[in-house]
């Protein structure tokens, strides 16, 4: 993807849907295959294979590097999801777990050459955000019942402001989803366009000869600088998007806390 300038006329190519396969159903329906969902069938047998490699000699002690690493992560989220959510919490801990890697993944094949970023399209970080916001709501209030509704309540709040915060607590909620599938959306698309701009400007550079050298290799410790940046902001916003399903999951668990 960031490999590209020199076929792509706009930085917002890389993220532009293609039609391999055009199909419609009953001509009503368009559901063609894109390179977005082929990149989605990529991701998941990526991770099918990780994790059968990983998973299928489990022993007490990790045979290798990448067993420690699954199993730390498989730890870490475990711990926070009991930590944040309690016992109650552990029911979401399969789809926060693979919600996890699936992010981390996609973020992390946006960085490949001729990569594709799913992540960097809203409508599937939307997709994220809706269905577990929606989840934990449901979850919510078939635990807790009309006690859930507390949660837009403030303790202690006068009376007086309580329906003024009562809407602007409840517009708050309705806001995670968008908060949360925006965060990072934008992070995604932000920092591959930035990378774009800047690999164009070393061919462009490049083209000059030996005046465009220098000021090339500058540019390019500065590409090279921000790439690790971005391999970085891939694994922290796997994290952050993972975390704050947490915290919103512990609404849902102790809505009155």
């Amino acid at each position: 993807m960031l490999f590209l300038s020199t076929y792509m006329t706009s930085p917002l190519e890389q993220f532009e849907i293609l039609v391999i396969y055009p199909f419609s159903l009953f001509g009503l329906l368009d559901i063609s295959f894109t390179n977005s969902i082929f990149y989605i069938f990529v991701i998941f047998l990526t991770l099918i294979g990780l994790h059968y490699v990983v998973f299928y000699n489990v022993s007490l002690l990790p045979l290798s590097f990448f067993n420690a690493l699954f199993e730390f992560f498989y730890l870490f989220i475990f711990g926070m999801i009991r930590q944040q959510s309690g016992v109650y919490g552990q029911t979401y801990f399969p789809y926060i777990f693979f919600t996890f890697w699936f992010i981390l993944i996609s973020n992390l094949f946006g960085l490949l050459p001729y990569g594709f970023t799913v992540t960097g399209h809203i409508a599937i970080t939307l997709f994220f955000a809706l269905s577990f916001n929606l989840s934990f709501f449901f979850f919510g209030v078939s635990k807790n019942g009309l006690k859930f509704f507390m949660l837009f309540i403030p303790k202690g709040a006068p009376v007086a402001l309580l329906p003024l915060l009562v809407v602007i607590e409840v517009l708050s909620y309705l806001l995670r989803t968008v908060s949360l599938s925006v965060r990072l959306f934008a992070n995604m698309m932000a920092g591959h366009t930035l990378m774009f701009i800047l690999s164009s400007f070393i061919i462009s550079f490049l083209s000059l000869g030996f005046i465009g050298f220098f000021p090339g290799l500058v540019v390019f410790v500065i590409l090279f600088a921000i790439f690790a940046l971005e391999m970085g902001i891939a694994i922290l916003q796997a994290y952050v998007f993972s975390i704050l399903l947490t915290i919103y999951l512990r609404d849902g668990v102790e809505p009155a806390h």
